[in-house]
């Protein structure tokens, strides 16, 4: 069997797979059973006649075949899929860019950048998602995204450890800060002593996002009296009186009212920076556009 023969349908799972981490996951994307995923799977490695997944507790990584594959059908499938709709008389969306960022950042950066590039670029299509760091990255490399904002915190690694290395840009770097009720205790002064947060009710993101939310810095088992996943949610559980979060600096100018947010002294320093990601090859014009509205934005609000 050649790799010829490897079909559209394989392909399609394969790049899903690479992008989510897991089978499981890919096959509730796809709405496929995950026998169904790991026979097409197993059929596109027998086409390229050597593994194309590593197999691992925590999901699956590609091998050096794998990457191969998974940036040659991305290609495939956008090629298919721009051929549909040529034939189906639908307008061609080589202006089109596929964005993903973490949780914060749609919040200022991205609604910023689209709404300008909107402005300049009109015919300049962006699509959107969150998630997290490893979703985003996988899917860089699965080529379902053309950018990605990514939050990096110290001692500031790479994202990930394939090769070839992301190019990666640091967009800020500012501290990290405290969000509080405005008539709590904490909110009298200019900044938050590190030891003033022993004890406090923290309000933090759930699962694997747990602590974020709580200050990295403590030298306790944090109390979490609340999680959420979006920020929106928890600054008004701040507002409410309902404990505290950490919350990035730039942030400061969309809280609610009945909110402060405070630098901490004392302990190490806790800078964040924001990076924009993209595999190293060139961009396409409107992704360039988007890159430098994103850096914009960025710079533009102090971030």
């Amino acid at each position: 069997m050649a790799f010829t023969d490897a079909s559209l349908t394989a392909l399609r799972v394969f790049r899903e797979v690479a992008e989510r981490g897991t089978l499981t996951a890919a096959a509730t994307a796809l709405g496929y059973t995950q026998s169904a995923v790991s026979r097409q799977i197993a059929s596109l490695e027998r086409a390229a006649g050597t593994a194309l997944l590593e197999r691992r507790y925590d999901g699956v990584r590609l091998t050096a075949a794998g990457r191969v594959v998974v940036r040659r059908a991305a290609a495939v499938i956008d090629e298919v899929d721009a051929a549909s709709r040529e034939l189906a008389g639908l307008p061609d969306e080589q202006g089109t860019v596929r964005l993903g960022w973490f949780a914060s950042a749609g919040s200022w950066v991205v609604p910023q950048a689209v709404a300008a590039l909107r402005r300049t670029h009109p015919a300049v299509t962006v699509l959107t998602r969150e998630g997290n760091t490893p979703a985003l990255v996988r899917a860089l490399r699965a080529g379902t995204l053309d950018l990605a904002l990514l939050s990096s915190a110290p001692p500031f690694r790479p994202p990930d450890t394939e090769s070839p290395a992301l190019e990666l840009q640091v967009l800020t770097q500012r501290s990290l800060r405290v969000a509080v009720p405005a008539e709590h205790p904490l909110a009298r002064g200019e900044f938050i002593d590190i030891a003033d947060l022993r004890g406090r009710g923290w309000i933090a993101g759930p699962g694997d996002d747990r602590v974020m939310g709580v200050w990295p810095g403590l030298d306790e088992r944090p109390l979490i009296v609340h999680t959420a996943r979006d920020w929106l949610a928890k600054v008004q559980l701040v507002a409410a009186g309902a404990g505290i979060t950490t919350i990035p600096a730039a942030l400061e100018a969309v809280v609610p009212p009945g909110v402060r947010i405070l630098p901490v002294r004392g302990g190490p320093a806790e800078e964040r920076r924001i990076l924009l990601a993209h595999l190293p090859q060139p961009l396409p014009e409107p992704v360039v556009r988007l890159a430098a509205a994103l850096r914009t934005a960025a710079i533009g609000t102090g971030g």
